[in-house]
C-alpha cells in the first residue's frame, strides 16, 4: 500500500534530504512540498495525504514568523486523521516539552541521524508517537526552574518589555520609538534576552512565548 507524504521546511536542503531518505523505502510517494505555512495548509486543502513531515517554524513570504505550535495544532484540528512527524532545531526544554505533551506528534530533532526519521515515520504510520532520543534526553535533563519562570522572573523590566513588544509584532524602529531609546539599543537588548531564555532565533522565541503561555493577550 502507498503511503502519501507532504514535506514542509523552509530550507531546500533539508526538503532534499528528507525526501531522499524517505523515497528509499518501497510505497512511500511524496506528493507536495511547501516552504511556508499558508503554502502548507493550501496544500493540505488541496492534495490528500497520509503522513505529513513539518519543520516546527517557518516562516511566511512576507516574514512574519508562524507560531508553530499553532500551526501543528490548527493541522490537527482540521486534518485529525492526519498523522504528524515534527521535525525541529529548537533546543529549549520548556518548548520542546510543550510539543511532546500538547501536541501529541512524532517528534525528534534535526540533528538525528535519517534513520531515526525513519523509525519516527512508521510509527505515525501506525498511529503511534515517536520521540526522538535526543529530545528524549533532553528532557529527562532535571528541569532548570530558573529557566522555567515566567520571562518578566528570568529578565529585566526593560528587557522584557522589548520581548513583549516584539512578539506583539512590533519592529525594532518601533520599540524604539515607542520606548525613546536607539534601535542598537533594543537590539542588544532582544538579543540579551533571548540568551537568557536559550532560544537563537525569532520562531524559537515565538514558540518558547507559546509554551509558557505569556504575552498572548
Amino acid at each position: 500500500m502507498n503511503i502519501r507524504v507532504i514535506l514542509a521546511d523552509d530550507h531546500p536542503f533539508v526538503l532534499l534530504g528528507v525526501r531522499a531518505a524517505l523515497e528509499m523505502h518501497a510505497g512511500v510517494i511524496i506528493v507536495g512540498e511547501a516552504a511556508t505555512p499558508t503554502s502548507l495548509i493550501k496544500l493540505l486543502q488541496s492534495t490528500p495525504c497520509d503522513v505529513l513531515v513539518t519543520d516546527l517554524t517557518m516562516p511566511e513570504e512576507s516574514g512574519v514568523l508562524e507560531d508553530g505550535l499553532d500551526l501543528v495544532r490548527r493541522i490537527r484540528s482540521g486534518w485529525p486523521l492526519l498523522r504528524i512527524v515534527v521535525m525541529t532545531a529548537l533546543t529549549n526544554t520548556a518548548i520542546l516539552r510543550a510539543i511532546v505533551s500538547d501536541c501529541v506528534v512524532s517528534t525528534l530533532s534535526k540533528m538525528e541521524a535519517m534513520d531515526e526519521l525513519w523509525q519516527a515515520f512508521e510509527a505515525a504510520c501506525k498511529g503511534e508517537v515517536y520521540v526522538g532520543r535526543s529530545i528524549v534526553q533532553a528532557l529527562a535533563q532535571p528541569r532548570d526552574e530558573a529557566c522555567d519562570l515566567p520571562l518578566v522572573s528570568c529578565l529585566s523590566r526593560r528587557q522584557a518589555e522589548v520581548i513583549r513588544m516584539s512578539v506583539r509584532g512590533h519592529s525594532i524602529s518601533e520599540i524604539a520609538v515607542t520606548l525613546g531609546c536607539h534601535r542598537r539599543t533594543v537590539s542588544r537588548q532582544k538579543r540579551e534576552a533571548m540568551a537568557k531564555l536559550g532560544v537563537t532565533n525569532d520562531p524559537g522565541l515565538f514558540a518558547y512565548i507559546r509554551a509558557h503561555g505569556v504575552y498572548e493577550s
